[in-house]
């Protein structure tokens, strides 16, 4: 029998207690305790004080990657909700674990703590998570499978044969489909803002990843500029450390300037605006898809608005203190909005056409494509209800003009992107309603959620390094390292605005509510139900496998989505 002792601390503000019973689930990387009661002799929970509770298990659970927290009423007395600051978990072993809240919790809510002791700071500098973050950290669409080197990337089979498997070869690991590529080749050529008199240098850089026979994936080559030249050498995990580590940095900085402002800002936020502000201004409070996409556009525009002026207005914005500054990155939403394809923004076809369909432990490709059917199946049943046939799609002029203003106006009316001009089919509008509210919910909580996560520890990703990449191997250190990481205060403005974008608000509206009760068709009532259910089974598979990995993939759990994008 082990013994797991919780300390759990109710805030100090103003009716912060709360008289519901309260229960614990711990999760660790060897398994799962009970759902326990926290109920001692007495009052619990008043606020301002701390309980000690005893969660017993009949072996200890390893390394404790979460706590699970839920509150239900107590007997018929009205809501009262409780504001949790923390739970400190003190393990078998003897390990103190603090487990950070700092929020209010409502009946009925599931809200899981992850432990303040940063699993990215003790492993960051390791190349198997590295590679862990390039399919499951917050960037996880840029990778592709390569089945041949870029002319301009001359990696030899010398180079990269001690990293393979032994007897094997660079050609045919990317002929058995092992080897991925990134290229950052649409930063080419862009320089980096003022900093203390001097350009700051952005890195257009490649890098080589080799899934190997442990089904992890490691980077094994980089180049930090297009270009090859005796000034742009390719590192490799055998060079030095701090080279290497350099080389990392440097390929992770332009990783999170093109995650902040296109994969996220971009892709997300702003497409979302375009969408929100077609359905206001072309379908009535009446239309079935009025009715139906509404609550996904929730606090788009607000959130948009106040968003522009946090990230790029005032001295210390994180978009203006990024190595590539305001301009640069507006510059990088411009090069990749001319890219931008209707297939890029369906998930069953993006992960096709980069080759990652059969990539092992790949979770935001297994929760994304999971999410992906749920909801098409929902659209389907509410579009088909509404729309019969093809011809009930050609009628609709609100519908047309609809998808006619996200054309024009939201995609420039670019033909070769792929974007409808208008809808002649039923299939037509379900994939692209489809597309839409994956946008706003799941493919927003991918690349937003984690931000916190992996950002607050700067050394794995930021947005801001200071010094130039290494132009020659051997000549670093661990205080060029240092030297070259953003200063204290660049990295408290980076890590608040990190910390702002991942917290989960008290009014936060989880994926699949329609709580304004638009749709009054009994028919259309319960493909609501449905779809419900299936996000609740989907979000219970997802913390049974969560509650095996050393490092849990939460964001695509519908019970941490939310309806709309609000933050």
């Amino acid at each position: 029998m082990a013994e797991y002792k919780l300390e759990v601390t109710t805030g100090d503000k103003q009716y912060a207690g709360t008289w519901d019973h309260l229960y614990v689930t711990l999760f660790g990387a060897k398994g799962q305790s009970e759902r326990t009661e926290l109920d001692n002799f007495g009052t619990d929970f008043t606020a301002g004080t701390t309980g000690t509770y005893t969660v017993k298990t009949s072996l200890s659970l390893g390394n404790l990657l979460l706590v699970k927290v839920e509150k239900d009423p107590f007997f018929l007395l009205p809501e009262d909700e409780w504001y949790c600051s923390k739970i400190v978990v003190t393990t078998p072993e003897g390990d103190v674990l603090l487990f950070p809240c700092y929020r209010w919790i409502s009946r009925g809510e599931l809200v899981e703590l992850r432990g303040g002791r940063e699993y990215v700071a003790e492993h960051w500098m390791e190349d198997d998570f590295y590679g862990f973050q390039f399919l499951n950290g917050i960037n996880p669409s840029v990778i592709k499978r390569c089945s041949e080197l870029p002319s301009n990337f001359p990696v030899t089979e010398e180079m990269v044969k001690p990293f393979l498997e032994e007897g094997s070869s660079l050609q045919k690991e990317m002929e058995k489909g092992n080897i991925f590529l990134y290229d950052q080749k649409k930063m080419d050529g862009m320089q980096g803002r003022l900093y203390n008199g001097e350009h700051l240098h952005v890195t257009a850089g490649l890098c080589l990843f080799y899934m190997n026979p442990k089904n992890k994936l490691m980077p094994i080559a980089i180049q930090l500029h297009q270009k090859p030249s005796e000034e742009n050498p390719i590192f490799l995990p055998s060079t030095t450390e701090t080279d290497w580590l350099l080389a990392k940095m440097f390929i992770k900085n332009a990783d999170a300037m093109d995650h902040e402002s296109v994969h996220h800002l971009m892709n997300t936020h702003f497409v979302a605006e375009v969408y929100a502000l077609a359905t206001l201004r072309y379908f009535p409070a009446i239309h079935p898809l009025y009715k139906l996409l509404f609550p996904h556009f929730r606090d788009t525009l607000y959130i948009n608005t106040v968003g522009r002026i946090a990230l790029m207005d005032g001295e210390d914005a994180a978009f203006r203190i990024s190595t590539l500054g305001n301009d640069g990155m507006i510059e990088l939403m411009r090069r990749s909005f001319s890219e931008m394809t209707y297939s890029s923004l369906c998930l069953p076809e993006n992960i096709t056409a980069r080759g990652l369909d059969s990539v092992p432990n790949f979770y935001y490709r297994d929760d994304g494509l999971k999410l992906w059917n749920i909801i098409n199946s929902f659209v389907r049943a509410v579009v088909e209800h509404y729309y019969p046939s093809d011809s009930e799609v050609c009628r609709d002029t609100e519908l047309q003009e609809w998808i006619s203003e996200i054309f024009t106006h939201g995609f420039l009316g670019n033909k070769d992107a792929g974007f409808p001009a208008a809808f002649s089919t039923v299939e037509e509008v379900i994939k692209f309603i489809t597309m839409v509210i994956f946008t706003v919910t799941a493919q927003h909580a991918a690349v937003n959620s984690g931000q916190f996560d992996y950002y607050s520890w700067a050394p794995n990703g930021t947005l801001l390094l200071r010094k130039p990449p290494p132009t020659t191997k051997g000549q670093s250190s661990m205080k060029t390292v240092l030297e070259t990481l953003p200063n204290v205060g660049e990295t408290v403005s980076f890590t608040a605005m990190a910390w702002v974008l991942s917290k989960k608000y008290a009014d936060a509206v989880p994926m699949g509510t329609y709580p304004e009760e638009r749709f009054d068709e009994p028919a259309v009532q319960q493909m609501i139900k449905e779809f419900q259910a299936e996000l609740s089974n989907l979000s219970e598979a997802i913390q049974e496998r969560n509650s095996q990995l050393e490092v849990p993939y939460t964001y695509l759990d519908p019970a941490h989505i939310e309806n709309s994008i609000s933050i």
